[in-house]
């Protein structure tokens, strides 16, 4: 089972090139097939570093990460799906360790969080993402998933804009066939030192409250506008 990794990238060229570095560098990587950045047509040279690095770049006509990430996947050629963001980096030996659960039998999951920035709120938050509840999962803790499980599904729905990974997971599996990993992931904590760790926060808790209640994305993505400064959605 070989894995293949799928990373939607917008205007990311700072992160882009360190992270597939790293990822071939990783001792686990023999276990990936391939490493496929989904451009959402960047204005910065993310493409052109994506590839300089040894990625496989696909052009995406429409920009937001479900569409992104569904047409990485069309053009993947591994049993396991790597989703993973630009500015997230995976534990050492993350490839064995998603083979390993594969094998037990969980069809999808996801690591553990840490965030780049040492804070006493983000250490908090980033505790609780040890717990297999959707009420928890940030989007930046990653996602494997077994493709034949993916195509079943119908991928990402492309309509969202936020909450997608939590949508997909409602949808694929059955809570037993999730498994979160012990190790974390490491992601940028650059939203949260633009808008304040606690507005933040706060935002994403309200903005679920409401995607749980049925607001519709148009609305969702129009509070988030208004809650969010610096949005990137």
């Amino acid at each position: 089972m070989k894995i293949s990794i799928i990373i939607p990238a917008l205007n990311e060229v700072q992160h882009i090139g360190p992270l597939v570095g790293l990822l071939k560098r990783d001792p686990s990587f023999p276990l990936v097939r391939e490493i496929i950045v989904v451009d959402g047509n960047s204005e910065d040279g993310t493409a052109s570093e994506a590839r300089r690095a040894g990625a496989l770049v696909v052009h995406s006509p429409q920009r937001g990460r479900a569409s992104q990430m569904n047409l990485g996947a069309a053009q993947a050629q591994g049993e396991i799906l790597y989703f993973l963001h630009a500015d997230t980096v995976p534990p050492c030996e993350f490839a064995q360790q998603i083979w390993e659960a594969h094998a037990r039998g969980y069809k999808t999951g996801c690591f553990r969080l840490k965030f780049d920035w040492s804070h006493w709120f983000l250490s908090f938050n980033s505790w609780f993402t040890r717990f297999n509840l959707n009420l928890l999962r940030f989007g930046d803790q990653s996602l494997f998933i077994e493709r034949r499980i993916f195509d079943a599904s119908g991928g990402f729905n492309s309509n969202m804009k936020i909450f997608e990974d939590q949508d997909i997971i409602d949808r694929a599996c059955k809570k037993k066939q999730f498994v979160v990993l012990p190790n974390q992931v490491i992601t940028s904590a650059r939203k949260y030192r633009q808008n304040g760790p606690f507005r933040l926060q706060l935002a994403y808790f309200i903005l679920y409250l409401f995607y749980k209640f049925g607001l519709s994305q148009q609305n969702l993505v129009r509070l988030y506008l208004k809650m969010v400064p610096f949005p990137r959605v």
